[in-house]
């Protein structure tokens, strides 16, 4: 089951998940997001593969692709926007959260 407007994809962000789908040695639905306990600010986005549906999960169709969202994340990420961005500083899924209070300085994790 899906939420409406839980998570969306810029085009750059759907372009990649395809690619990255393409180019996986394993079979893969989609990838899954989530968020884990890291660095100074307390929180950190994961992007993993997802080689299944997982209990609970819920799953955003948006662009061509499927975005696993993990349940203990719902909450954190809820009206987000996945971007994926390639320039002289990162490259990587960028996310521009609504629910973020602040980052730390490095830009590596959040609080909300």
């Amino acid at each position: 089951m899906a939420i409406a407007n839980l998570i969306t994809l810029t085009d750059a962000a759907a372009e990649r998940v395809k690619l990255l789908i393409a180019k996986s040695a394993e079979p893969v639905l989609g990838l899954r997001v989530g968020v884990s306990t890291k660095g100074c600010s307390g929180m950190s986005y994961v992007v993993e593969y997802a080689k299944e549906q997982r209990k609970l999960e819920d799953v955003v169709e948006d662009k061509g692709v499927k975005i696993f969202i993990d349940p203990t994340a719902v909450m954190f990420l809820l009206g987000s926007e996945m971007d994926y961005v390639e320039d002289k500083f990162q490259t990587g899924f960028v996310f521009s959260n609504p629910n973020e209070k602040g980052r730390c300085g490095c830009g590596e994790s959040f609080h909300v």
